[in-house]
């Protein structure tokens, strides 16, 4: 019964769908950088910093995952075939992710009030690292998406696998900073 409300909301509500759901796990993956990688402490944890990568997650991320899903659709095909998924990743992982991982470490920045010159610095300190790791980790991820996965449930899948991804990259952001005010 769930999953057919679910299914019925993915149909009439796509992108709203992807936000939420991609804002929630976003925070979760805050989460568990601050409790587990950083090893915080209750009375230290930053409930704001939560609520800004739940907020960006469902105000960018998630929606910005949902078109592109879609647009590869719509103009590489949906069919299950090796050569539509192959152009799907390459297309994925070297137009998206390289441009996307720009937009994502600038915005994440922004929304905690960081002005330009530090963003720039933050992009110039890693972003290249961080573009690196991720072709570490989403070409075989976007290969096995794109292939078996409806898309209807791509984002779903692609967040599932980002909850590990969510949280490297709340940590490595959230390290840039510290060394920047240290």
């Amino acid at each position: 019964m769930v999953f057919k409300a679910y299914q019925r909301l993915l149909k009439d509500r796509f992108v709203l769908v992807q936000a939420l759901q991609t804002g929630i796990l976003m925070g979760t993956s805050d989460v568990i950088a601050q409790f587990v990688i950083e090893k915080k402490k209750l009375k230290e944890y930053q409930f704001k910093r939560t609520g800004q990568f739940a907020i960006f997650g469902m105000t960018f991320v998630g929606p910005t995952l949902a078109i592109w899903y879609r647009l590869l659709a719509r103009y590489i095909g949906q069919a299950k075939s090796s050569k539509v998924t192959l152009q799907k990743v390459a297309c994925d992982q070297c137009i998206f992710a390289p441009t996307f991982l720009v937009f994502f470490i600038s915005g994440i920045n922004f929304i905690q009030g960081k002005d330009a010159t530090h963003i720039k610095n933050e992009l110039a300190l890693k972003y290249k690292d961080i573009l690196l790791t991720n072709y570490q980790i989403w070409p075989a991820v976007q290969l096995i998406n794109f292939y078996l996965v409806p898309l209807n449930y791509q984002v779903l899948l692609v967040q599932s696998v980002a909850i590990f991804w969510n949280t490297y990259l709340s940590w490595k952001t959230q390290n840039v900073m510290k060394t920047h005010e240290d």
